[in-house]
C-alpha cells in the first residue's frame, strides 16, 4: 500500500521584534545621548498623558522624520546611527515601527516595552526632561 506523502506546513516567520528597551534602562540610554520619540497620536497624548522630553513624531510621519534620507527629516536624524528608542501607549505599534525602521537601515532604533503605559507605571513620566537634546533646545528657544 502506498502512503499519501504530506508536505509539512510551511509557515512564514514574522519579522524579528527590534531590540528593546525596558523603562527603567532609559537613563543610561538618555545617557549615551539616545533620542525617545513619542508616536503615540495626538489624541492619545490628550487621553493618556504627555512624555515631557520625548519628541512627539505621528506614526504617519516618522520614517520621513526619522531617516536621514527624508526629504523632511529632522536636524537630529544625522545617520542611520542615531539611537532612537520609540514610544507607543502600549509597545505594540512602537515595536512595530521600529521593525520597519529598522528595514530602512536605522540600526540602533528600539520600542519601550509596555511603551508609555510601563514608562507611567515606573514613575518616569518626567525622567525625560533633562535629556541633552531637550536642554539644547530649551535653551535655544529661551536665547531668543
Amino acid at each position: 500500500m502506498l502512503s499519501t506523502l504530506s508536505s509539512p506546513a510551511v509557515s512564514v516567520p514574522a519579522p524579528a521584534p527590534a531590540d528593546r528597551t525596558y523603562a527603567f534602562q532609559l537613563p543610561e540610554a538618555l545617557t549615551r545621548g539616545a533620542i525617545v520619540v513619542d508616536i503615540r497620536t495626538q489624541a492619545q497624548r490628550q487621553d493618556e498623558g504627555t512624555l515631557p522630553g520625548a519628541l512627539a513624531i505621528e506614526p504617519t510621519v516618522l520614517a520621513q522624520r526619522v531617516d536621514p534620507n527624508g526629504n523632511v527629516r529632522l536636524a537630529l536624524a544625522v545617520s542611520h546611527d542615531v539611537e532612537w528608542i520609540l514610544v507607543s501607549s502600549e509597545g505594540d505599534s512602537s515595536t512595530r515601527a521600529a521593525v520597519s525602521l529598522r528595514q530602512r537601515g536605522l540600526h540602533r532604533v528600539t520600542a519601550v516595552v509596555g511603551g508609555y503605559q510601563a514608562i507611567k507605571a515606573a514613575g518616569m513620566v518626567g525622567s525625560l526632561v533633562a535629556t541633552a537634546h531637550c536642554a539644547r533646545e530649551v535653551a535655544t528657544v529661551t536665547a531668543h
